[in-house]
């Protein structure tokens, strides 16, 4: 169950009143908050865009709610674009960029807000379960998806799953590490899991997966490593050096199907060590999270398909 308060929290009286005043608020998806123009809701699939136009004491006072009047505190989550609030909830960030060899430093000057709710979707990892566990062990899996199709929320609940363990099937739960990059998978608030990933789990928040891959293979002693949107070179090694330690592997890239793995000259290291066993591709034809197949590597077919 989303908690709204947490969100409400942040914002001024004023606006808080005028979000609690609107028809099933406690819908909520997101709210798109920018100096100089009007409060834009989204309740459901419905987006109100209301005559309320945001000041800049507004944008003040919700940059000094969400931090908890620290801003400074959480400037490696800002530079990134977003912090992370109680709840889980994640908040983007746009304004000024300041670079220092050539990367971002930080962004000053904030304008503008995108506040997203936080949401999680138990079970909906239980159809795919079963086809990436074999005698007690995990088959390392892929998760391939366009963006906004559910993968981050079907990857937190398998977390969930398999580190709590599932007594119906005779699942033991395993050890898991989440290297969660973006603060997406577990959305940690001050290195607390905010959504459910499971008792057995452990979270390396806003660590680069490549660093993060063997930070956990030599700290914690993971049975499974989990991380969303793998992509680079060095992603890739990380991987080739976790699946040689033993350690099985869940993760994900953008795509719109198997062979858009196929097609990436990055991913041919893993595809000749057949470091992936199965795939699962998503779709949101029928809403997020829609699972169009299910793929084999060894046998180069589909073993499920909707």
């Amino acid at each position: 169950m989303v908690n709204i308060k947490d969100i409400l929290n942040i914002f001024p009286q004023n606006i808080k009143y005028i979000v609690e005043s609107i028809k099933n608020y406690e819908n909520l998806q997101e709210i798109r908050v920018k100096v100089n123009k009007p409060l834009i809701i989204h309740i459901g699939k419905e987006e109100i865009i209301h005559p309320y136009i945001i000041t800049a004491d507004d944008m003040k006072n919700f940059l000094q709610r969400m931090s908890s009047y620290s801003i400074y505190a959480f400037g490696e989550e800002i530079k990134q674009g977003y912090i992370t609030i109680k709840g889980g909830h994640r908040v983007g960030i746009c304004g000024s960029c300041i670079l220092e060899n050539s990367k971002i430093k930080t962004i000053k000057d904030i304008a503008s807000l995108n506040i997203r709710v936080g949401k999680e979707v138990i079970g909906c990892s239980n159809k795919i379960i079963p086809f990436i566990i074999s005698n007690n062990e995990i088959i390392n899996t892929i998760i391939i998806s366009p963006p906004k199709c559910g993968k981050t929320t079907i990857l937190r609940d398998i977390a969930k799953n398999l580190s709590n363990g599932m007594l119906e099937s005779g699942f033991e739960g395993k050890k898991i590490c989440v290297i969660d990059e973006r603060s997406e998978i577990a959305a940690c608030y001050i290195g607390v899991p905010q959504m459910q990933v499971g008792t057995r789990t452990d979270v390396l928040d806003n660590c680069p997966k490549c660093e993060g891959i063997m930070m956990a293979i030599r700290s914690m002693s993971p049975d499974i490593i989990i991380c969303d949107e793998i992509g680079t070179k060095r992603d890739m090694e990380s991987i080739l050096m976790a699946m040689n330690s033993g350690v099985s592997l869940i993760t994900s890239i953008h795509g719109l199907g198997i062979e858009d793995l196929f097609n990436r000259s990055v991913f041919n290291e893993l595809i000749e060590n057949k470091v992936f066993q199965r795939a699962v591709v998503l779709s949101g034809i029928n809403g997020a999270g829609t699972i169009e197949y299910i793929y084999d590597f060894k046998t180069e077919e589909k073993i499920w398909r909707k």
